[in-house]
């Protein structure tokens, strides 16, 4: 007994020890204590975020526990320490790395971004090499590190991985032992976005284990001496990128004794300045697998020396993209033998390619030469048979090229290609079908033809692609009947897209009968958008086995014939597609033979009446059915076939939108019990909605009625049918508002979505008499029309979570109670109504509440209800009157916040003292145009400094100063959207160190940034989209790097002071727009603009370009036809207007003014069908306006400033577009044309400073539109019409360019409204002489302007006093005629009046003392005429004229004219009797004076023409000076005067 109870105790302690032993592997020890005090200790230095908030060993006693820290299992020691982003200053600071020494067994040290500066002297990281034996990985990357770190990490000899990315590091250039990094177990070092300008790499020279080595974006420059790395034996990757690396020079020189590369493998070099020369130098890696040199200067022939080609025989992936390649050969790669993959798209790749220099090339699988202009593969053929070594090509891409059929000869060399795109090239027409024209590529097995211009009708060059399972030969130009004998041997096809051509019918399916058994395989047919009629079913028989059929858009039409050859009969189809067809009549039966149809569109076609769906009785599969957009008015055999119709039990949504369906489809819809989705939006449900029609649907999950004309809903408490339905929507069926919201509420208890927007639901609000047991938690109003008492009634609603008003009409303040009970609300949308007023105090019961909009209201006050509703994650404030402080204080305790817009509200100040540290770290915030009590510059609040989550920021137009805010980019590493413009900062555009591959947009315009554009902003932000750095000081040159970002669409630097030329390549690039205006930029960009076949809009006013604007050939020149705008106004180019321009088919606003170009407008001109705007004013233009030039969209044209002669004839014509039509201060003659009135859009007219004559004709009184004339300085004669008085001179819209803002938009967060700019920068402005002057009208100003001029002609007769009408006219001025009467007292009717000029006429009587009423008048002048009386009173704008307002009037007195207007000084009518002896001497005087004149003027004109005669450069300044005077009637003044008192005393 005692034997088994030993035995039984050591039994016992046996399974104890081994539960013991196996928990061991699974428990967690705690940390040790000397550790947790060690880490306590670090908190203070590495907590600027808060992000050690949970190291308290108070809630956490365990600190393996706390975030960022990773302990063994075993033991509890400390292995893993992250402390990343978690202290941030300006300034840089020194860390006392002892303070790790009590880790012993660490094994990983993050301190990633925490602007580290260096250690505290003797307490660097060297201390720890005795003690932290195990460290491995060290990151110090995005810190403020110096050459010292260097020293300090040594010696960590256990180190394996260390990250130094993005400090400032800038290398040694001496070899010294202390100097070198001696790290013997190190393989990874990266040391990229640092500031190493020296080009030797002495200092890695200890680091003999090395395996990957990361150098990008430093300032490497130059040549590159690797000496450094010659013990860098182990060295597997070397990464070099976006550097300014111009040669690896001393690669070379160390000849055949480098073999220290061996193990080199991969070698990256993209975005460097390496030419051709740089092959030679890279054969010293004779191991390496993969390089890259994409985006470099390599370009145009290569030296085929052995010394010139790339010797890498054990390359396997080459990438040469976008470099500037243009020759046809690549000789230089026949040493790379094993190369697999080679690269040479982007390229300039010209004409027919020579390829003898692949002929090595035998291991290829991918080939990539696309977006090049090759035309032919010219020594393919030329080889023959003997290329045997493209045998493992698989993937060839030819795409946006120029190749023609030829090209397919040419690729039978490639047997054994699985992929082949030649999309978007030359292929067209027929094919020669003898057998080297056909494609012979056997494993052929996907093939993309599409976008190229074939039109025939066969396929016969394909016959040899036996195993082709995909063919695109969309978007081409097939046509008429297509004979697929060319398919017979693709007995593998399973995908066919001919899409988008002009098929009529594939005939020959039919032909081939039973026989064509080699489509067994084809499971997806594409035939969208062609010519096919209901005759295609019938040849669609072979293709017994498809499952997908697409043939929308075509002509698919009528009634269908039943017999059995017309049906389709493809049994294994499942996906059908017939919409946006003909069909018109209400059978089926076509489709009886698709049994196992699952999908049915035949939406959009023209079904009309009562559908028959018999023909559908077959389809027992079918889940989805899709009669959408047509006209059924009813589904009448539905409701016959009663219950046998048990075939549609798997049909799960039925689409019923947009028929003329009345509420007795319900009945007819019975059959369709297991409908999951209905849809019937948009049909003629009306009345009352009966909830008994729906009971029968007891699957039903969502159920869409909206746009029908409902008044009420009849509930029955019976009803049990709906328990599943979930999402209702009824936006705009209640339009009457007999119905409250409650009441739909309590009709669909179950729904949890509830769509009612647009309605009218003005019942009032009761719950008396409801049933309110709701599941409701998703309720969307916007766009209602609603009881005022919404907001009060809601709060019954309990379940409700999300509660959208948007537009509502709501007014008022927001309401103490109600809506504030909503205790489960998540998500509440009031924006865009007119609530004002404060936020109530019990909006902070909302405690659930996630996201919040009250954007777009007058609400005001302070945000002190929010303070605490600490679930919410996003906030919309926008464009209301709230108090918002710069500290953001009512936010900082919301530490869910990511997305917050205050933008357009008033920003409070606070003492500068007043700081706290945010716990939320926003993704999103728009904090735009805030208002200042204070009209100084700030700088930029506090709280973004402790921000490192920043996706998207808009800080615009708030006048912020300071020196640019580099550390916001830095803190903020996935920033996709920065928006500063509209500020005043100062300085250097200084970018980060790191790279930010997310910035898509970058906007910093409208600042005072100077110096120049730094050149690395290419390498640190590759992937930007926009970049806006206008209206700044920067100067220097464009950088040439900006032409080889590939995701750049959008590149505004103008207004600047940028100088040099601009790269070529930026102006060929595939930008939507270029804008350099108003710089310093030089050069002759002409020959850029005729290759720019990738540019949209193109703006290089305001510059110092010239040469001239050659023409080419147009017959053979390949233009660049995707230019939609050209502003090349305000430059010194000079010679004819191109012809070539006619041929830019897309064109539609061009602006050349103030140029030097001469000659006649080009008749091509007349072929600019899509133009809208052309300036071509201020040069030296002669010859007559072409009759053609009529483009029906025109719509403004400016031709002043030219010398073109002639009459208007029939150009413009009819053009009922035309808004401005300037054709001033030109040599133009004859008369008005009669037809003036067929231009009904016209609003400006000027054609100021011609030699036009005649009368002012009537028809332009036709013209509605009209608000500004300007006939001035012409010999126009005869009365003024009185109908101009009829002119309504509205304000017109159309006057100036109506520039449409492109929005921006994230994926998370609402639509950024405030970040938009113009699809246009080319502006309407006009010049109009008002106010004594000529002042320049654009913009908004433009568009409220009118007036009249018609001085300076030779009009008569009285001014009609219908001009009175004109009370909206801004300027009158009929001045320098020969105007009679007097002035019309109805001119006091013009109340807009600011400029009114009579002066210079032959005016009489008085001055209407109605005028004194013209308020708004700022200039007067009545001078020069024969006025009498008194002048008006001076008061109200009479008061601030002066005396040259009526000056040569003598008859007129006033105090303003120091003359008295009594009676005895009046003008006496009878002769004043004298004295002989003093009227004989006043006779005497006259008659002197008149001989004296007389031969003093005739004695002063021949000296003047002897003068002239004799000196050639006085004539030439004479005439000069007399034809400025002439054409600006300044001469008038005192030449009126003159004669005026000569005449008198001579008379």
């Amino acid at each position: 007994m005692m034997i088994m109870m030993m035995e039984l105790k050591w039994f016992i302690r046996i399974a104890v020890m081994s539960v013991l032993l196996v928990l061991e592997g699974t428990t967690t020890y705690a940390c040790l204590e000397h550790e947790k005090i060690a880490l306590l200790q670090l908190k203070p230095f590495f907590n600027g975020f808060d992000y050690l908030n949970n190291w308290d060993e108070v809630k956490i006693p365990n600190c393996c526990q706390w975030k960022g820290i990773d302990c063994y299992t075993t033991t509890g020691r400390l292995k893993g320490l992250d402390l990343s982003y978690t202290m941030y200053r300006n300034k840089g600071w020194y860390l006392n790395a002892s303070m790790f020494l009590p880790f012993v067994e660490l094994k990983s040290l993050n301190l990633r971004h925490n602007a580290i500066a260096g250690c505290i002297q003797n307490e660097g990281f060297k201390k720890l090499s005795t003690a932290l034996n195990n460290l491995e990985i060290l990151d110090l990357s995005v810190n403020q590190l110096n050459d010292s770190i260097m020293l300090s990490l040594s010696e960590l000899s256990s180190l394996r991985y260390l990250y130094l990315q993005g400090n400032q590091i800038q290398g040694s250039s001496h070899s010294k032992d202390e100097a070198q990094l001696r790290l013997p177990k190190l393989q990874k070092l990266d040391l990229s976005f640092n500031h190493f300008r020296d080009n030797t790499f002495s200092f890695l020279e200890g680091l003999s284990n090395l395996e990957s080595l990361a150098m990008i974006d430093n300032n490497l420059q130059g040549s590159i001496d690797i000496k450094g790395l010659r013990n860098l034996t182990n060295l597997k990757y070397l990464d070099l990128r976006w550097n300014q690396i111009e040669s690896l020079q001393s690669f070379n020189d160390a000849g055949t004794k480098l073999k220290q590369f061996a193990h080199l493998e991969e070698l990256r070099l993209d975005g460097n300045l390496l030419n051709n020369s740089a092959f030679a130098s890279l054969k010293v890696f004779s191991n390496l697998k993969k390089l890259s040199m994409s985006e470099n200067l390599l370009k145009g022939s290569l030296d085929m020396k052995d010394e010139a080609q790339l010797r890498l025989p054990k390359l396997q992936k080459l990438d040469l993209s976008f470099n500037l390649f243009r020759y046809n050969t690549f000789s230089f790669l026949e040493g790379l033998s094993n190369l697999e993959s080679l690269a040479m798209n982007n390229n300039n790749l010209q004409g027919s390619i020579d390829i003898k220099g692949l002929s090595n090339l035998t291991n290829l699988k991918f080939l990539d030469l696309s977006w090049n202009q090759i035309e032919s593969l010219q020594s393919f053929n030329d080889a023959g048979t003997k290329l045997k070594q493209f045998a493992h090509l698989e993937e060839l891409r030819l795409d946006e090229n120029l190749f023609n059929n030829s090209a397919f000869a040419s690729l039978k060399v490639f047997s054994n290609l699985r992929y082949l795109s030649i999309s978007h090239n030359l292929l067209k027409g027929s094919l020669d079908m003898k057998d080297e024209a056909q494609l012979r590529l056997p494993k052929l097995q996907k093939l993309d033809l599409s976008f190229n211009h074939f039109r025939d009708n066969t396929f016969s060059f394909l016959e040899g692609l036996s195993n082709l399972e995909s063919l695109a030969m969309n978007n081409n130009n097939l046509q008429g009947s297509i004979d697929i004998k060319g398919l017979r041997n693709l007995t593998n096809l399973k995908y066919l897209d001919l899409r988008w051509n002009q098929i009529e019918s594939l005939q020959s399916f039919n032909d081939a009968g039973t026989k064509l058994k080699q489509f067994a395989h084809l499971e997806e047919l594409r035939l969208d958008g062609n010519l096919l009629n209901n005759s295609a079913f019938a040849s669609l028989k072979v293709f017994s086995n498809l499952k997908k059929l697409s043939m929308s858009e075509n002509l698919l039409k009528g009634s269908l014939d039943m017999k059995d050859e017309a049906q389709l009969r493809l049994p294994k189809l499942q996906k059908l597609d017939l919409s946006f067809n003909h069909f018109r009549d209400n059978t089926f039966s076509f489709l009886e033979g698709l049994s196992n149809l699952e999908s049915l569109a035949m939406n959009n076609n023209n079904l009309q009446g009562s559908i028959d769906i018999k023909g559908l009785r077959n389809l027992t599969n079918l889940k989805y059915l899709d009669l959408r957009w047509n006209q059924i008015e009813s589904l009448q055999s539905f409701n016959d076939a009663g219950t046998k119709l048990k075939q549609f039990a798997h049909l799960e949504e039925l689409r019923l939108d947009g028929n003329l369906l009345n509420n007795s489809a319900f009945a007819s819809l019975k059959v369709f019990s297991n409908l999951k989705k209905l849809s019937m939006s948009e049909n003629l449900l009306k009345g009352s909605l009966d909830m008994k029609d729906l009971d029968i649907f007891t699957n039903l999950r969502e159920l869409d009625m909206s746009r029908n004309q409902f008044k009420d809903i009849v509930i029955h408490k019976e009803i049990k049918g709906l328990k599943k339905l979930k999402v209702v929507s009824l936006d705009t069926a209640f339009t009457d508002g007999s119905i409250s919201l409650l009441n739909l509420v309590e009709a669909f208890s179950t729904v949890k979505t509830l769509s009612l927007v647009g309605n009218h639901l003005n019942k009032a609000m009761s719950t008396q008499g409801l049933n309110l047991s709701t599941n409701v938690e998703e309720i969307l109003l916007d766009g209602s029309t609603l009881n005022t008492n919404i907001l009060q009634s809601i709060g019954v609603i309990t379940s409700l979570k999300t509660l959208s008003l948007y537009d509502c009409g709501l007014i008022g303040s927001l309401p103490n109670q109600g809506w504030c009970d909503l205790k489960k609300l998540e998500i509440l949308d009031v924006r865009r109504n007119t609530l004002e007023g404060m936020l109530p105090r019990c909006l902070s019961n909302l405690t659930s509440l996630r996201e919040l909009d009250l954007s777009k209201n007058r609400l005001n006050g302070n945000l002190i209800p929010l303070t605490n509703l600490t679930s919410l994650r996003s906030i919309h404030l926008s464009r209301n009157h709230f108090q918002i402080p710069m500290s953001l204080v009512p936010f900082t305790n919301l530490p869910n916040l990511k997305f917050l817009y205050i933008d357009e509200n008033n920003m409070v100040m606070e003492p500068s003292s007043y700081t706290l540290i945010p716990k939320f770290q926003l993704r999103e915030i728009n904090f735009s145009n805030c208002i200042t009590s204070q009209e100084l510059s700030l700088e930029l609040p506090t709280f973004l400094h402790y921000q490192y989550d920043l996706r998207f920021v808009d800080l615009s137009g708030n006048n912020f100063s300071g020196t640019f805010p580099v550390w916001l980019l830095e803190n903020n590493t996935k920033l996709e959207e920065f928006i500063l413009n509209g500020n005043s900062f100062k300085g250097r555009l200084r970018l980060p160190s790191v790279p930010n591959s997310n910035l898509a947009s970058f906007d910093i315009s409208d600042n005072k940034l100077q110096g120049q554009i730094s050149s690395n902003i290419c390498s640190i932000y590759p992937h930007l989209e926009f970049i806006f750095l206008s209206k700044n000081a920067f100067e220097g040159n464009i950088p040439p790097c900006l032409s080889g970002m590939k995701d750049l669409f959008f590149l505004d630097l103008s207004d600047n002071q940028l100088s040099g030329r601009v790269p070529e390549e930026l102006i060929m690039k595939s930008l939507d727009c270029l804008r350099l205006s108003n710089n310093n930029l030089s050069g002759n960009v002409v020959p850029a603009i005729l290759k720019a076949n990738g540019l949209l809009n193109l703006y290089l006013d305001g510059n110092n370009f010239s040469g001239e604007m050659v023409n080419v050939d147009v017959s053979t020149f390949q233009f660049p036809t995707s230019l939609e705008e050209i502003d090349l106004s305000n430059n010194k180019l000079y010679g004819k207007l191109p012809r070539w321009m006619g041929n830019m088919s897309d064109l539609r606003r061009l602006a050349l003014s103030n140029n030097s170009f001469e000659g006649s407008i080009p008749i091509e001109f007349c072929r600019l069908n899509y133009l809208e705007f052309l300036d071509i004013s201020q040069n030296n233009l002669s010859g007559s306006i072409p009759s053609c030039v009529n483009p029906p969209h025109i719509e403004h044209v400016h031709l002043h400033g030219n010398r073109l002669s002639g009459t208007l004839s029939l150009a413009f014509y009819n053009s009922s577009s035309l808004v401005t039509l300037d054709l001033g201060e030109n040599n133009l003659t004859g008369r008005i044309p009669k037809w003036i009135d067929t231009l009904s859009s016209l609003s400006v007219l000027l054609l100021r400073a011609n030699h036009l004559q005649g009368e002012i004709p009537v028809q332009l009184c036709n013209l509605n539109s009209l608000s500004i004339i300007d006939l001035s300085q012409n010999m126009f004669s005869g009365s003024i019409p009185s109908c101009l008085g009829n002119l309504t001179l509205q304000t017109h819209e159309n006057k100036i360019i109506q520039h449409e803002k492109v929005e921006r938009f994230l994926t998370e967060g609402k639509t950024i409204i405030n970040h938009s700019f113009a699809d246009s920068y080319i502006e309407e402005r006009i010049d109009f002489r008002t106010k004594s002057w000529f002042h320049s009208y654009g913009g908004n100003i433009l568009q409220y302007m009118t007036g009249i001029d018609l001085s300076c002609n030779k009009l008569t007769g009285q001014i009609p006093r219908e001009l009175g009408n004109l009370s909206e006219i801004y300027s009158l001025n009929l001045s320098h005629n020969n105007l009679v009467g007097v002035i019309p007292s109805s001119f006091s009717k013009l109340k807009q009046i600011e400029s009114l000029d009579l002066s210079y006429n032959k005016l009489s009587g008085e001055i209407p003392n109605q005028l004194v009423e013209l308020n708004t008048l700022e200039v007067f002048s009545v001078a020069y005429n024969n006025l009498s009386g008194s002048i008006p009173e001076s008061k109200a704008q009479f008061g601030t004229f002066i005396e040259n307002s009526y000056e040569g009037n003598p008859f007129l007195c006033g105090p303003l004219l120091n003359k008295s207007c009594s009676k005895a000084d009046a003008p006496s009518t009878e002769s004043t009797p004298s004295d002989d002896d003093e009227g004989e001497d006043n006779w005497v005087d006259k008659y002197v004076f008149c001989v004296s004149f007389v031969v003093s003027y005739v004695v002063m004109l021949l000296t003047v023409f002897i003068v002239l005669y004799i000196n050639p450069h006085w004539r030439r300044t004479w005439f000069s000076f007399v034809g400025k005077c002439v054409t600006t009637c300044r001469y008038s003044t005192m030449g009126n005067f003159i004669v005026y008192h000569i005449s008198k005393i001579c008379a």
